[in-house]
């Protein structure tokens, strides 16, 4: 039961981290957007467009940003981070572009 405990502080601690490097970073840039690379359909509901951010320690991070496409005034935003070996163009953006569909904005990165 600890061990859970633990583990969930450190995985709200570690996508807290994640999103608020996002947000305070530099801003976002537009990369290539040329063909649907992941490994699921792509939903006619969302926007979908490749980005780039620096973090504080100015590493430059790759990452697919998800926005529904029917949004007005202001959106919840999630980052998501998939598991140890897996990469965003399968878990994690499945997940974000799921919840872009939910009416959340979404930044699956690796």
């Amino acid at each position: 039961m600890k061990t859970n405990i633990i583990r969930t502080g450190t995985l709200k601690a570690l996508s807290g981290m994640a999103l608020a490097t996002a947000v305070s970073s530099e801003p976002t840039q537009a990369v290539d957007q040329v063909t649907w690379d992941k490994t699921f359909p792509k939903s006619e509901k969302v926007e979908h467009r490749k980005v780039t951010f620096t973090n504080r320690y100015g590493i430059t991070l790759a990452a697919d940003l998800y926005q529904p496409n029917n949004r007005n005034g202001k959106l919840a935003a999630i980052a998501v981070s998939g598991p140890f070996g897996a990469v965003k163009e399968q878990a994690s953006g499945l997940y974000a572009q799921a919840m872009a569909e939910r009416g959340f904005v979404t930044l699956a990165f690796d």
